[in-house]
């Protein structure tokens, strides 16, 4: 399996992971909320859940990014954070879209902070179609 990820200088921010098992055929793109402890080499929960729907659908791979870059293991240290998007955020997520099949967004009840939800469907809506597992109570996938 190849396998990979993104960080900035400090590693506290992760841009880009991504993890490939079969290159002859497409892969998924997942748009989450921020990246927890998963690296180049090591998953974290969420990471194998994605993995694991992407193998359900029949993809041979997977890219995950991010509304908010910066790793946290608690949605509140982004609220608490000075900068939680991270410079190149925006650049990786339209990168991750120009590359991929399809894209899921997956990011629940925290993408609403700093109205980044709708930064992110602005962005991203036009290039290519956006699809989700489900709607939470407050309309955030």
């Amino acid at each position: 399996m190849e396998t990979g990820a993104i960080f900035d200088a400090s590693r506290q921010y992760r841009y880009a992971l991504w993890r490939r098992w079969d290159k002859t055929i497409p892969k998924v793109v997942f748009i989450l909320l921020n990246p927890s402890t998963a690296d180049a080499t090591t998953n974290d929960p969420t990471i194998c859940r994605c993995v694991r729907f992407a193998q359900a659908w029949g993809y041979g791979g997977l890219e995950v990014v991010n509304l908010f870059a910066l790793m946290a293991t608690d949605p509140q240290q982004l609220k608490a954070a000075i900068d939680p998007i991270g410079q190149a955020c925006d650049q990786y997520l339209l990168d991750a879209v120009r590359r991929a099949d399809r894209v899921v967004i997956a990011w629940g009840n925290w993408g609403s902070l700093q109205q980044r939800d709708q930064a992110v469907l602005t962005l991203l809506a036009p290039k290519m179609p956006l699809y989700c597992l489900g709607m939470n109570r407050s309309g955030q996938p």
